[in-house]
């Protein structure tokens, strides 16, 4: 037999004189060099199957626990600080946050008309606000192609808080020296059926809208646990500069696929004419309103004023004996679970007696004829 008929690109058959099969040196040589391939291929490939599986293995070991999806659209339902979340909180009051004087002389200069200067109207909330703002959530899971473990969650932004990342890969955190964001980086691990964050690399925020901050030193560890269709994030804040300890706060959001989390875009425009390097304050010692909610309360003014000492049951039961609570409330009164301030409706929730219905008419009788 001869050299073998080779079908070349454009369909001609032409002799090979590579593919020998009488037996000649050169087909010898080169049935040898085509055993040889053909053998380092099929050990390649086995060996690739067995990465590819190794990978599988490796991926599926460290994924043990992942058994909780917090994917979808969460609503906030703000059942917990209704007045500071949604219509904000007074002016001076610091009741309850462990900050310490430097914190408190910001607060105490801080004018939320500051926000109205073109330059600070795209300025975002930190991370932080996804607990103690009114917005809703969306968790979107991101996917390792191989494994399908979740790699990261990615949670949206709205309105004036940033989307954020929390890793999952177990990649460390960056030098304390790079870019801070209103976002952060954060990196997440399990614990049982517990989603722990941890949030480092934020920006100077505000942790209450009355001007309460924090500073870029902060870090934030977060736990989400789920339990049916409801979310409870707890946040954990520590801050070296603005804070005394540790601040703790929650919220609970419930699954709704009705809910929408759309983001705002932000287009910076003069809302109030100011001159040039202008910016809205006050100086220590003149802000005018700081004791406006111990008035309204009949509280102490020093024990709105904050600090970690007045965080504690120990602190408040000092007053407990002289505490006289005011005759009857003024502001929001019906409490609320909404963005909207139900004062309108003050009047069905203090002592102001309902009117008292018409008594109905009695009939008169038919004129005789």
């Amino acid at each position: 037999m001869g050299p073998i008929a080779v079908l070349d690109t454009v369909g001609a058959t032409h002799a090979s004189p590579v593919f020998d099969t009488n037996g000649g040196p050169r087909g010898k040589m080169m049935n040898r060099v085509l055993m040889a391939a053909t053998l380092v291929a099929s050990t390649m490939g086995a060996a690739g199957a067995a990465s590819a599986q190794g990978q599988v293995q490796a991926a599926q070991a460290a994924l043990q626990g992942q058994q909780i999806d917090f994917s979808g659209s969460w609503a906030n339902r703000l059942h917990e600080d209704w007045v500071e979340r949604a219509p904000g909180p007074h002016i001076g009051d610091y009741t309850g946050l462990p900050i310490n004087d430097e914190a408190r002389a910001v607060a105490d200069a801080y004018q939320v008309s500051m926000q109205n200067m073109p330059e600070r109207q795209c300025i975002l909330y930190t991370s932080q606000y996804i607990v103690m703002g009114p917005q809703n959530l969306r968790i979107e899971a991101q996917l390792d192609p191989i494994s399908g473990g979740v790699i990261a969650w990615n949670m949206s932004g709205t309105v004036d808080r940033p989307p954020r990342t929390i890793w999952m890969d177990g990649r460390p955190h960056p030098s304390k020296n790079s870019p801070h964001s209103p976002a952060g980086f954060s990196t997440g691990v399990w614990e049982g059926q517990m989603l722990t964050a941890h949030t480092t690399h934020l920006t100077t925020g505000l942790v209450w809208r009355n001007g309460v901050p924090h500073s870029d030193q902060a870090t934030m560890t977060e736990h989400f646990v789920r339990h049916g269709d409801l979310l409870t994030v707890t946040m954990i804040l520590e801050d070296p500069v603005y804070w005394e300890e540790p601040f703790i706060r929650s919220a609970t959001f419930q699954l709704d696929a009705g809910t929408r989390v759309l983001p705002e875009p932000c287009e910076p425009q003069v809302e109030i004419p100011r001159k040039p390097g202008e910016v809205p304050h006050y100086l220590p010692g003149q802000n005018p309103y700081l004791d406006e909610f111990a008035k309204l309360y009949n509280l102490p003014l020093e024990a709105v004023r904050g600090g970690a000492v007045t965080t504690y049951p120990e602190y408040w039961k000092k007053y407990r004996a002289t505490y006289k609570a005011p005759e009857k409330c003024t502001v929001y009164c019906c409490g609320g679970t909404t963005l909207t301030a139900p004062n309108a409706t003050n009047a069905a929730c203090t002592d102001t007696p309902a009117p008292t219905p018409a008594a109905p008419a009695t009939p008169t009788a038919a004129p005789a004829r």
